[in-house]
């Protein structure tokens, strides 16, 4: 799995040694971190870009995020494809946590779904939150969601 950052740089190591590597240089720098995931999608025709984030926010010292995207053929309905951002999110959520915890780092997962029920994406807020919620991670929707409603969906259009 290839993760890059913003600027397109790509990433050497695997993602857990890199994450470590960042939190470790971040707190030697004296930044208090939170870490928040998120996964957008696009649909292009036919073909649907996914884009995963771990954005990194530095307490009243701004951000930067590590990206990684995938594409596929697959046809999915909208539910589908919502809860499919939703398991990119926990898949990368459930590898860091331990790792998150031993450093002290908070965690939530942010899911490019509204609350509210006039948008179609809100079929799969119920399924969502349930998921994140019982792996145990924070969870966050629309409009508070920022990793997947911006970063990530920056990263797709």
């Amino acid at each position: 799995m290839t993760w890059r950052k913003f600027s397109g740089e790509i990433l050497e190591l695997p993602i857990l040694e890199e994450v470590e590597k960042t939190i470790e240089r971040e707190t030697e720098l004296g930044n208090k971190l939170k870490v928040c995931i998120g996964t957008d999608s696009q649909v292009k025709g036919n073909v649907t870009d996914f884009a995963t984030v771990i954005v990194f926010l530095r307490e009243q010292r701004g951000g930067f995020m590590y990206i990684h995207q995938e594409r596929t053929s697959q046809k999915m309905g909208i539910k589908e494809r919502m809860l499919n951002e939703v398991q990119k999110s926990i898949d990368i959520a459930y590898q860091l946590c331990d790792l998150l915890d031993l450093y002290d780092v908070d965690l939530e997962v942010h899911a490019d779904i509204n609350t509210n029920p006039m948008f179609k994406s809100n079929q799969a807020l119920h399924e969502a939150m349930g998921y994140i919620l019982s792996m145990g991670f924070v969870f966050k929707a629309k409009p508070e969601a920022f990793a997947s409603s911006y970063c990530a969906n920056k990263m797709v259009q």
